[in-house]
């Protein structure tokens, strides 16, 4: 599981640090991807291939759509010698990111959020949300 959250800057080129805590789950090579609420998904080569085939069991007419979005919304990146990775422009634009960015553990992912963008969405959701929302859950 991937968790923790790093704050870090964005440069020129669209280059992002990502920690070591998280490297070591995702590996040297995994998947940025455009997927829900305007972040960038950052998925292990293992854990992609657990959503494409997800998707693959789902009947055609369903799941064509989301295959083809997630297919041109996605890049394959690689862990530079400094611990960056190269985002392409058009998932810099999806997630509005500019010069910095919040990386976050998110279970079977990790995530590269705009800081304000983290902040109004994780608002919304109060300590006592969270704590009804375990219950409902069983824990």
């Amino acid at each position: 599981m991937l968790y923790g959250r790093y704050q870090h800057n964005i440069d020129a080129k669209g280059r992002i640090f990502v920690p070591a805590k998280l490297r070591e789950k995702l590996g040297e090579s995994f998947i940025a991807a455009a997927v829900m609420d305007h972040c960038v998904s950052l998925y292990s080569m293992e854990e992609w291939n657990k959503l494409q085939q997800g998707l693959a069991d789902m009947p055609f007419t369903k799941a064509r759509k989301l295959q083809r979005y997630l297919s041109a919304n996605a890049a394959d990146v690689q862990v530079d010698s400094q611990g960056r990775i190269l985002l392409p422009r058009h998932l810099l634009t999806y997630a509005s990111l500019v010069k910095e960015a919040l990386v976050i553990g998110a279970g079977n992912r990790a995530e590269i959020w705009n800081p304000e963008s983290y902040e109004n969405e994780s608002i919304q959701m109060t300590p006592e949300e969270v704590e009804n929302e375990f219950i409902e859950l069983g824990f």
